[in-house]
């Protein structure tokens, strides 16, 4: 009778300790690829404190069935290569700048289109109006699904002089972010180099570019204050406005269960406000942490904001309704916003 008890706990024992690496096996992992600098908890770059926040509330709310972990600094992926990569299912997730790929997907350089933006409120309401459904579907349908939709204002870090009106730019070599933007910059009389955000510094600091327009916290997170002795803020007016959202590879996203997705879906809902409310004071910070530095601090007047928006829209503007299919479309779609 012992020895008929002994080998039954066995068996039950080896039965238990056999569904350990079953349980770890229903686990699963998502990766967030971004190029902004780590964060903590209290302080640094909000993009990567939202893609942390991701993380723990999708962890916590899953029981631990989907577990997420993040790489700043382009440390998995690199920049450019994470929009292709997030389309074939190769990288799961990340804090995306949309107009990064515009090279592959024209219609994503909507989300980097100078002057189509003017406030943080307006580009929100896209999400639920005509234009942000159709875009959103049209982004998975290439591959990619919109999880956080986050906006961001961007000002103008320079070497040797202000750059805030269109005459500043003539002869300086600056940087936009996505072909539209630099497309009003040459049109303004700037010379053109293409480098994402996390190489500005270099950029600048080699005397490869005079100027570069980048979201305010990417002039904060880059250190941009140290190389940069003129700050063209985004407190007023900017022609600047980047979509950023967190998003999620569509294979990916279909090869979770449909509780997983609902969870994904919601938690990255929710991030908005909390991205919303950091942008803004980043607009704010930023003028106070280049003063500090030294740095010449301006900002846009509505004259100005008119000018550059004009360039834009004999520009950017027409190259797109122009040269990309279903352009005028968009474009009806997005002023249809107020």
């Amino acid at each position: 009778m012992n020895r008929k008890l002994v080998i039954a706990w066995a068996a039950a024992t080896c039965f238990a300790l056999a569904q350990i690496p079953n349980a770890h096996a229903q686990q699963k992992v998502l990766k967030i690829s971004h190029q902004f600098p780590g964060s903590s908890a209290t302080e640094g770059d909000f993009r990567d404190q939202l893609a942390r926040k991701f993380a723990t509330d999708v962890e916590a709310r899953s029981k631990g069935s989907l577990k997420v972990e993040v790489y700043p600094a382009s440390s998995l992926v690199k920049t450019f290569a994470q929009f292709g990569a997030l389309r074939k299912g190769a990288l799961d997730m990340s804090v995306l700048p949309l107009a990064y790929g515009g090279g592959e997907v024209p219609e994503a350089n909507l989300g980097l289109m100078p002057g189509l933006v003017t406030s943080y409120e307006q580009g929100l309401r896209w999400k639920d109006a005509p234009i942000g459904r159709e875009w959103s579907k049209f982004m998975e349908d290439k591959g990619i699904k919109i999880l956080t939709w986050v906006w961001q204002a961007g000002g103008v870090a320079s070497l040797s002089k202000p750059f805030v009106s269109p005459d500043d730019a003539k002869g300086l070599k600056a940087r936009g972010g996505s072909k539209e933007m630099d497309m009003m910059l040459k049109g303004a009389g700037a010379a053109i180099t293409n480098v994402p955000s996390n190489e500005i510094y270099s950029a600048m600091q080699s005397g490869v570019l005079d100027a570069a327009v980048t979201s305010s916290t990417s002039l904060i997170s880059f250190r941009l204050y140290e190389t940069g002795k003129h700050l063209t803020t985004a407190r007023k007016n900017s022609f600047w406005y980047m979509f950023e959202p967190l998003v999620i590879s569509k294979s990916v996203f279909d090869g979770l269960t449909p509780e997983q997705q609902k969870i994904v879906v919601e938690v990255g809902a929710s991030l908005e406000k909390f991205a919303l409310d950091a942008a803004k004071a980043d607009d704010q910070r930023v003028a106070e942490v280049y003063a500090k530095a030294g740095a010449k601090v301006t900002d846009m007047d509505d004259a100005t904001f008119a000018k550059w928006r004009a360039i834009a829209q004999a520009t950017a503007w027409k190259d797109f309704e122009t040269n990309v299919k279903d352009g005028k479309h968009w474009f009806d779609l997005v002023n249809a916003v107020k």
